[in-house]
């Protein structure tokens, strides 16, 4: 016999909260309050019996469970189509703005780089990615009926965070791959995994309540190379995405899969005759010094021409750059360098991994000086051979290089770039000096005018992502960039003219 039991929200919230505070599983939100339970309102109670507890909200210590339940929630997500993705994407855009202030701060404290008040707005900006609506299909009509080509998922994408900007890059990762209508698995960066972690079981928890989907966003709870290895090789994962250094990006390369690549960049600034210094000067203090300078997009060296040289450095300190000696520069090159032979009878500089990220004050003192309260960005002089030139070196220390002219500056621009492919910037009213810049040096982002920021729409046009597949050809990543086209045609029929 069946019985239908009348029971109001109310009672299966108390219900719920006290079998899961006998059990000592409470779990709270990042308010402290215990999380919205799923009713019949939303999906049934017999469908949520197993107690939240239980759940892993997307963090498995086995790689191979995470892609696992990666490819079950795939599945849970194409049932659900599209409105399902629009719903998880305003999941994870507003949660990233919620809790952009206690998520900024654990992110630094755990990986104790850059600055607070930008690993907060990183993800106050994630709401800049685009969703669903970037994804258009593409239709023909003729005499022989009609085409229709749409985007579709590759299933289950295997991912690789940086420890630079680990919450941010998973975040806006999220949002590209759920809105092509995949599952992700991650492996983020071990130096940045707990924070990483934290934001999966949070994403995870409020896609559940909402939606009834388990283990949409998986992620291992101790990555290493190993559970690497074991998600770029599970034929449950379809194309890996991958933001990080040469290392881990050639390990993708030779996975036997799709990826896409953001590798490594060192962008140079190239100020020409003609430029609009004290606007150059405070743009470059702006991108160069943003999270001290741990964007891979950033100002990480700078080419002006012999004619306008000295005032471009009287405007760099006048609008608040710090300029170190030769002294003071040599002490700090022993400390953020050292040097290894390269087998040919030769050495080169090997970045300490101990100095990235670190605040300008900070690097003065170890530099032997001390700046101004407030400095943010310090710089020098150099040659364009010196280790800070041609090292991606991620510190607010930034050296400058005089050159003869526009053509010897795009030279030496191009090598120190080192043919990444990923970003460069101009300060030139000379169309034709930006024109042949932009041709030599062939990079996927290229800024005139502005601070490298602008170039993924913060003060100028376009759109936001952590991830430049510079290495693999894709660009800037956006939905359409984790999806396969599919053709559908009708022979004869449908064609309504």
């Amino acid at each position: 016999m069946n019985m239908q039991l009348d029971v109001d929200d109310s009672t299966v919230r108390h219900v719920v909260e006290d079998v899961l505070k006998r059990l000592g599983h409470t779990h709270r939100d990042s308010a402290g309050s215990i999380p919205e339970v799923v009713t019949t309102t939303k999906h049934s109670v017999t469908g949520n019996a197993r107690s939240t507890s239980k759940r892993k909200f997307g963090v498995f210590e086995d790689a191979n469970d995470a892609c696992e339940a990666a490819h079950s929630a795939y599945y849970q997500l194409r049932d659900q189509g599209v409105a399902a993705r629009m719903k998880v994407v305003d999941i994870v855009k507003s949660l990233c703005d919620k809790n952009a202030n206690s998520w900024g701060k654990m992110e630094l404290d755990e990986t104790k780089i850059g600055r607070l008040d930008h690993k907060i707005e990183k993800l106050k900006i994630v709401k800049l990615t685009p969703g669903v609506e970037w994804l258009k299909p593409d239709a023909m009509s003729g005499d022989h009926g009609i085409m229709l080509e749409e985007y579709a998922p590759f299933g289950v994408v295997g991912g690789v965070t940086p420890i630079t900007h680990s919450i941010p890059t998973l975040s806006s990762n999220v949002v590209s791959i759920v809105s092509a209508g995949n599952a992700v698995v991650f492996n983020p960066h071990p130096g940045g995994a707990h924070c990483a972690n934290v934001a999966v079981r949070v994403f995870n928890e409020a896609i559940y309540r909402e939606l009834g989907i388990e283990n949409l966003i998986c992620s291992v709870e101790v990555p290493t190379l190993k559970s690497f290895d074991v998600i770029s090789q599970s034929e449950l994962v379809g194309l890996l995405v991958v933001t990080g250094g040469p290392g881990v990006v050639s390990a993708a390369m030779k996975s036997g899969k799709r990826s896409i690549c953001a590798g490594p960049g060192n962008p140079p600034v190239l100020i020409d005759e003609t430029a609009d210094l004290d606007k150059a000067a405070r743009d470059i203090i702006f991108g160069a010094a943003y999270d001290n300078n741990l964007l891979c997009i950033g100002e990480k060296e700078i080419f002006v021409v012999d004619a306008v040289y000295r005032q471009f450095l009287q405007a760099f300190e006048s609008a608040g750059a710090f300029k170190l000696t030769q002294n003071q520069l040599d002490q700090l090159e022993r400390a953020v360098f050292t040097y290894e032979d390269d087998g040919g009878g030769c050495s080169h500089p090997v970045l300490n991994r101990e100095m990235v990220g670190k605040n300008a004050v900070d690097l003065a003192t170890i530099a032997g000086t001390k700046t101004p309260a407030g400095t943010e960005l310090i710089f020098a002089e150099t040659d364009a051979s010196h280790a800070f030139v041609i090292e991606e070196q991620m510190t607010p220390m930034i050296p400058v290089v005089k050159v003869r002219d526009v053509e010897q500056g795009i030279i030496d621009a191009k090598s120190a770039e080192h043919g990444y492919k990923h970003s460069s910037i101009i300060h030139s009213r000379h169309i034709d000096n930006m024109t042949v810049m932009a041709r030599e040096l062939d990079c996927t982002l290229f800024v005139k005018n502005g601070p490298s920021t602008s170039g993924l729409g913060l003060g100028g046009e376009g759109y936001l992502t952590y991830s430049i597949a510079t290495t693999t050809g894709e660009g800037i990543t956006n939905p359409e960039t984790f999806t396969r086209k599919r053709r559908c045609v009708m022979i004869d029929n449908l064609r309504i003219y």
